[in-house]
């Protein structure tokens, strides 16, 4: 009978190894016992302790390497330092009906919710594990584990429906938003051309009013026209020289007035060409400085970062082979002890034989001794 009794303690957790919680199990009652030993697809009792601790070692690691990574533990503390603060000094909660409430979509590569998952991933394998091996050493079988990956693979297939009516929903919404789109479309066309008719309307009873008043003061602006006519002609013919003169001086004056105020704006462009030219040469350079130095400082730090990821890869290589060489250790050290024990057992068993032997036989050290004769000595 296979009987294998070790604990680890990990935070005062004691864990033990599969026959102890298969001999512990011996104390349940009749009606569970007799639901285990009708069940077909339970393991042997060998397969099942094997798999019950190859799983327990797994465990065991997992939790190790959980409870070893501080920087992770420390970085999640700093993270959720708010959180902390609140209970610790009895700060009320806001209720949360939904998970999806506290995940910013636009934030989804923040560090939190990497943090977040890590931590949920990590208990849930521990979880499904312990099921696992608790099941496997009570009742020799996988049910937890097949459940588990039964919820699994409904809620995959429920995320695929999802994501189909999804998709079914979205061309739905494109459809119905063209359709509204071409009756908008068509609404305004109509809207458009009613708006037409009515501003051709309007314009024609515009036209006909005026073309009366402009009737009506033409006929009065044509008598005025002829009397100023008359009058213009006649000055016309007596001043035609004085207006040329004053024409050309004009002239003149509004040359050179433009030319002065066209020097004067292609001066104060070229000084403010020139200012922004030297204020965007300094802001060029005072960036190109801080991004060397940006540069600089996220390359010191890249470089520090990848010496600690190899500092650590190699202690953690170390610490397997150390752990590995221990196991080994442990092995090799309790099977020369059972080898010990049986050789010393069989030498016993064999002296214990032997010493029988020549006892019973009267050989070697326990051969009678011959006493000599009374008479014999006398005679001699």
């Amino acid at each position: 009978m296979l009987n294998i009794t070790s604990s680890i303690t990990i935070n005062s957790a004691s864990w033990g190894r599969a026959s102890d919680i298969s001999s512990r199990g011996s104390h349940e009652s009749i009606d569970d016992t007799q639901e285990v030993y009708y069940d077909k697809f339970r393991l042997p009792y060998f397969k099942a302790s094997l798999f019950a601790t190859a799983l327990e070692d797994c465990i065991t690691q997992i939790r190790i390497l959980d409870q070893c990574n501080t920087e992770i533990r420390l970085t999640k503390t700093m993270v959720e330092m708010q959180k902390l603060l609140a209970d610790k000094y009895g700060v009320e909660k806001k209720e949360i009906c939904s998970e999806l409430e506290c995940i910013d979509t636009k934030k989804l590569d923040c560090l939190d919710y990497k943090l977040d998952k890590l931590d949920n991933d990590r208990k849930l394998l521990v979880h499904v594990l312990s099921e696992t091996y608790l099941d496997l050493s009570k009742h020799r079988r996988f049910y937890a584990l097949s459940d588990y990956v039964t919820t699994v693979t409904r809620k995959r297939q429920h995320s695929e429906v999802l994501i189909e009516e999804e998709a079914k929903n979205k061309l739905l919404r494109r459809e119905t938003q063209r359709q509204l789109r071409q009756q908008r479309n068509h609404i305004k066309s109509v809207t458009y051309d009613c708006n037409m008719t009515v501003e051709n309307l309007k314009n024609r009873v515009q036209d006909a009013a005026l073309n009366v008043e402009i009737r009506f003061r033409y006929i009065g602006n044509w008598q005025n026209a002829r009397c100023e006519q008359n009058s213009q002609r006649i000055t016309h013919i007596e001043s035609p020289r004085v207006k040329t003169i004053d024409f050309y001086k004009q002239r003149i004056e509004q040359e050179h007035r433009v030319h002065s105020e066209v020097e004067l704006l292609i001066n104060i462009l070229i000084n403010e060409i020139l200012e922004n030219v030297e204020h965007w040469m300094v802001k060029y350079e005072k960036d190109m400085e801080k991004m060397d130095l940006k540069i600089q400082r996220t390359k010191n730090k890249h470089e520090t970062t990848e010496e600690r990821r190899c500092t650590l890869e190699e202690k953690l290589k170390l610490r397997e082979v150390e752990l590995n060489n221990w196991i080994s250790f442990k092995d090799k050290r309790e099977a020369d002890r059972l080898y010990r024990e049986k050789m010393t057992i069989a030498a016993l068993a064999i002296q214990a034989w032997w010493r029988g032997l020549l006892v019973r036989l009267e050989l070697g050290p326990y051969k009678p001794t011959k006493r000599p004769i009374r008479g014999d000595k006398k005679k001699k």
